[in-house]
């Protein structure tokens, strides 16, 4: 099969017509359509059906799309991969971390890192969820615990320590907490979904307090939600400071009291251990760390 023939069904599998496909490939339509008219001869198979509103791709047809499209894909990566031979980063570079994280934290940095290496095309992926690193749903992470598989690679990054904050709005209404067992007469906002924890220990102010149940709490599904709920006024919550330092609309309480630290590691493939684009990642997250403390101040 002739490359250049794949190339262009490959185009028009994903435009579904003649004439997107040649607007892409800056071919006429019917250049495009002769060549895969010869590549459905040479393989003695129909690979569209052809109809008034557009192309559908037969059962010959989505099999070898399926071939054309992974063959590309690894192509781009292979692409990729040989451009961090090169002395400037450049390529795709997809970094997963949590909703607050990516929202708080890393997003109003990230200009800075763009402006860095223009040629990495940055992406993030913001979830409280889990992703598979060893099946390239993200290049890399930041999460806060250490990786459970075998092939991926892990680099400490820092701890980062907790404490319990409210708006000012909050404790006017509601008067300061006194000490740790006075939080029990207070609204608590905490994690929700206890099967997507974004670190160990998120819920450790109310533990106790809601196995005896005399905490007043709101659940949230996600730290992001909860400290825009603590800014609001809804209630007091356990947060990280670097995150909570983002956020001029709260005041921490009960400074005294302190939760788990907890570590942030930087995560990613066997695979890509000498990517350059990871490299330079890593590297601006430690110089932005070591400017924004992760602990408290």
């Amino acid at each position: 099969m002739d490359w250049d023939k794949l190339r262009v069904f490959h185009a028009v599998a994903e435009a579904g017509s003649f004439t997107h496909a040649g607007e892409q490939l800056h071919l006429s339509q019917s250049a495009v359509s002769r060549q895969v008219s010869a590549l459905e001869e040479s393989i003695d198979a129909t690979l569209f059906h052809r109809h008034a509103r557009g192309l559908l791709l037969t059962e010959p047809g989505e099999l070898l799309y399926r071939t054309v499209h992974e063959v590309f894909a690894k192509l781009a990566s292979t692409e990729a991969r040989l451009g961090d031979l090169k002395n400037r980063p450049q390529g795709p570079l997809k970094v997963s971390t949590t909703v607050a994280m990516g929202s708080l934290w890393l997003t109003p940095r990230l200009r800075k890192f763009v402006d860095m290496y223009p040629e990495i095309q940055f992406s993030l992926l913001a979830t409280d969820g889990s992703v598979d690193l060893t099946m390239r749903e993200a290049d890399c992470a930041i999460q806060l615990s250490p990786a459970r598989h075998g092939d991926l690679i892990q680099r400490k990054l820092t701890d980062l320590t907790i404490h319990t904050y409210a708006s000012p709005e909050y404790l006017e209404l509601h008067s300061h907490p006194k000490d740790e067992a006075d939080l029990q007469n207070h609204r608590l906002i905490i994690f929700g979904d206890v099967t997507t924890l974004p670190a160990p220990y998120v819920n450790w102010l109310v533990r106790d307090k809601q196995a005896n149940g005399r905490c007043s709490t709101v659940a949230l599904n996600n730290v992001y939600g909860m400290i825009r709920a603590t800014e609001s006024g809804l209630g007091i919550s356990a947060l990280p400071d670097f995150l909570a330092n983002e956020v001029p609309g709260i005041v921490r309480v009960l400074p005294e009291l302190e939760g788990p630290k907890i570590e942030v590691f930087f995560v990613y493939p066997e695979e890509l251990r000498h990517s350059r684009r990871l490299e330079v990642f890593r590297d601006f997250l430690l110089q932005q760390i070591s400017e924004t403390p992760f602990t408290g101040q």
